[in-house]
C-alpha cells in the first residue's frame, strides 16, 4: 500500500495506467460505494474488504486515495469491534433498527453502483432512479448520527396535511368526518407511497394511526365500478379485523365502499353469500380467509393490495404458514403492506419473501414507548397476594375505565370469579368465549356501562377503546414486545394514561428486560395514584 496523499499503489499495477483522478466529492461517493458493496458481500474485516476493493477499482482503472481507504477502514474496524463486543443476543437485537437502516441504504447504493462508475468515465447512467450524491450525503448523515434519528425512511417526502396528498375528494371528506384534522407522523410519511402502489413496511408505536394509513391507501386505489375484491387485509384477531372493517367503512363513507370482515366464529354461509354478492375489500383472520379462498368463495383474480396488520404477531409461528399459503394464491404483482408497532428481526426476514424493494419507515426502538403514559410497578412478595393488591386498588380503578391483563384464559376466569365474589363489578373476555359473547362484552365496555375489563393479550393488539386511561399488568407479558401493545390501550393518540405492573421476585428479570428493551425507567407506584388519572 502506497504512502502519502497519492492514489493507492497496488502490486503488479503501474500507477500510470490509472488514468482518472477523482474529485473530493467523487471520493466521498466512492467511499459510500465501497461501504455498501463490501457490506453486501459481508466483508466485515479490512483484509478481505481491501482485497476486494483493490480488485474492483484496479479493474476500473480508478485510483483510490488513502483518505478513502482510511475512511473505509475506520468503518470496518468500528463494525468489527462492535460485533466482538456485543456478543449477547439482547445487545445485538438493540442494534437491529440501526442495522436495518444501514442495510436499506446499502441496498439502494448497490442499485446505482455501476452507473456511478460509468458517469465518472463520461458515460450517461442507464436509468438510475437515484441521485447518487444526494443519497450518499443522506447515508453519510445516517452513519455520522449512528442511526439515532426518530425516523428512518427510504421515502423522503413528508406531507404536513391530508389536502397535500392529492387524495380523492370524497376520501378527504371521510377522513375529516372521522375526526382527523392533521396526519400523524407515520401518516405524513406512509400514506402517499402506499397510494402510489409501492410495497411498504411501516413500524410505529401503538395508537399513531397505522390503521388509517393503510385504509386511506387502499381506498385511494380502489376501482369502485368493479365490485370485486381488490384489497385483502389480514389481522391476528377477530376483534382487530372487525375494528379495521369499521375504520375502512367510516373513511370510505362517501365512496360507497363495500367491506366485509371474514373471521372465525361467524357463519360460513353468510360469508359466502356476501362475497358472492361482491365486495371491494375483505378484512379477516388468516384461517377464515384461507378457507374462503380454498372454497373459491373469495376469488383472488382482482386482488391488487395485500396488507398484514400487526405483522409481528401475524408472522409468528402461529400464522406464518397460513400467510404464506394465502400469498401463493394472490396475483404475482400484488402490492404488499406490512404494518406493526414492533418489528422483530424474524418478522422483517420473512417479509423479504413477500415484498419487492419496499419503502421502509422504521422508528428506532427507544422511541416505541408512548409519551404520556406514566409507568409504575408494585412489589408483590407472593403471587397469591396480587389479588389483595388489586382489590385495594379497585376504588381507583372504578374512577376511570381500566383494563387488567393476565397471561392465560384460565386466569381470566379465576380472577373474574374472585373479584365478583368480593362484590367488585368486572367484565372479562378471552379467546375461548363465543363470538357473540365477546362482541356484547366489548360493546358494553366501549359504551362505558362496564368499567373494568379483565383479558389476555387478545385485547392488546390494536383494539381502540377511547376512554381507557389505566392498564394493570396483573401478570407481566411473557415477551417485551407485548408490553407496548398492552399499555398502548391507556394513552392512544397522545392521551394521558397510567400503567401499573404487579411484580413478584420471579418477575424482576422481565421488568428489567422491558426497561432495557424500551429504554425506559419504571418507577415504584406512589401513594397518590388517584391524582395521576
Amino acid at each position: 500500500m502506497g504512502g502519502g496523499g497519492g492514489g493507492l499503489t497496488i502490486k503488479g499495477t503501474k500507477k500510470s495506467k490509472l488514468t482518472k483522478e477523482l474529485s473530493e466529492n467523487e471520493e466521498v461517493q466512492v467511499a459510500g460505494n465501497i461501504l455498501g458493496h463490501c457490506w453486501q458481500k459481508r466483508f466485515h474485516d479490512d483484509v478481505n474488504a481491501e482485497y476486494y476493493l483493490k480488485k474492483m477499482y484496479t479493474k476500473k482503472k480508478y485510483p483510490i486515495s488513502n483518505s478513502i481507504m482510511n475512511r473505509f477502514r475506520c468503518k470496518i474496524i468500528q463494525r468489527k469491534q462492535m460485533e466482538e463486543e456485543n456478543k449477547s443476543k439482547e445487545i445485538i437485537e438493540s442494534q437491529i433498527n440501526i442495522d436495518l437502516s444501514l442495510q436499506t441504504s446499502f441496498n439502494n447504493l448497490s442499485l446505482y453502483f455501476s452507473s456511478t462508475l460509468s458517469a465518472m468515465a463520461g458515460a450517461a447512467p442507464e436509468g438510475s432512479q437515484f441521485d447518487a450524491r444526494q443519497f450518499d450525503a443522506k447515508m453519510n448523515e445516517l452513519l455520522s448520527t449512528d442511526g439515532q434519528e426518530e425516523f428512518f425512511t427510504s421515502y423522503d417526502e413528508v406531507y404536513e396535511s391530508f389536502d397535500s396528498m392529492k387524495l380523492h375528494e370524497n376520501l378527504l371528506r371521510g377522513i375529516y368526518a372521522y375526526g382527523f384534522e392533521k396526519p400523524s407522523a407515520i401518516q405524513q410519511r406512509g400514506i402517499v407511497p402506499f397510494c402510489k402502489g409501492l410495497d411498504v413496511i411501516q413500524q410505529a408505536q401503538s395508537g399513531t394511526g397505522k390503521t388509517a394509513t393503510f385504509c386511506s391507501g387502499i381506498l385511494q386505489q380502489l376501482d369502485y365500478e368493479l365490485v370485486q375484491c381488490q384489497a385483502l387485509v389480514l389481522a391476528p384477531t377477530r376483534e382487530l379485523a372487525q375494528q379495521i372493517e369499521k375504520v375502512m367503512r367510516a373513511l370510505g363513507d362517501y365512496l360507497n365502499v363495500k367491506v366485509h370482515a371474514c373471521v372465525g366464529g361467524t357463519s360460513v354461509r353468510e360469508d359466502q353469500r356476501i362475497l358472492q354478492a361482491g365486495v371491494h375489500v375483505v378484512v379477516g383472520t388468516p384461517g377464515r380467509v384461507f378457507d374462503m379462498l380454498r372454497r373459491q368463495s373469495l376469488r383472488p383474480d382482482y386482488i391488487k393490495m395485500f396488507v398484514l396488520d400487526e405483522a409481528d404477531e401475524m408472522l409468528s409461528r402461529g400464522f406464518k404458514d397460513q400467510i404464506y399459503d394465502i400469498f401463493q394464491l394472490l396475483p404475482a404483482k400484488v402490492q404488499v403492506g406490512v404494518f406493526s408497532a414492533t418489528m422483530p428481526p424474524e418478522a422483517l426476514e420473512i417479509t423479504r419473501k413477500f415484498m419487492n424493494k419496499p419503502v421502509r419507515i422504521l422508528v428506532k426502538r427507544d422511541e416505541l414507548t408512548l409519551e404520556g403514559i406514566k409507568q409504575f410497578y408494585v412489589n408483590v412478595e407472593k403471587e397469591e397476594w396480587k389479588l389483595e393488591t388489586l382489590c385495594d386498588l379497585y376504588e381507583t380503578l372504578a374512577i376511570t375505565q381500566s383494563v387488567i391483563f393476565v397471561n392465560t384464559r384460565r386466569k381470566v376466569d379465576w380472577l373474574t370469579d374472585k373479584m365478583r365474589g368480593r362484590d367488585h363489578t368486572v367484565s372479562a373476555t378471552h379467546g375461548d368465549m363465543d363470538q357473540n359473547t365477546r362482541d356484547i362484552i366489548m360493546r358494553e365496555f366501549r359504551s362505558g356501562s362496564s368499567r373494568v375489563l379483565i383479558t389476555t393479550d387478545l385485547l392488546a393488539r390494536g383494539i381502540d377503546v377511547q376512554q381507557v386511561s389505566l392498564v394493570i399488568n396483573f401478570d407481566l407479558p411473557t415477551q417485551p414486545e407485548n408490553y407496548l401493545h398492552r399499555i398502548g390501550r391507556s394513552g392512544r393518540f397522545g392521551r394521558k394514561g397510567v400503567a401499573i405492573n404487579f411484580v413478584t421476585k420471579d418477575d424482576e428479570r422481565m421488568l428489567f428486560d422491558i426497561q432495557k428493551f424500551y429504554n425506559v425507567q419504571v418507577e415504584e407506584l406512589p401513594s397518590n395514584i388517584a391524582d395521576l388519572l
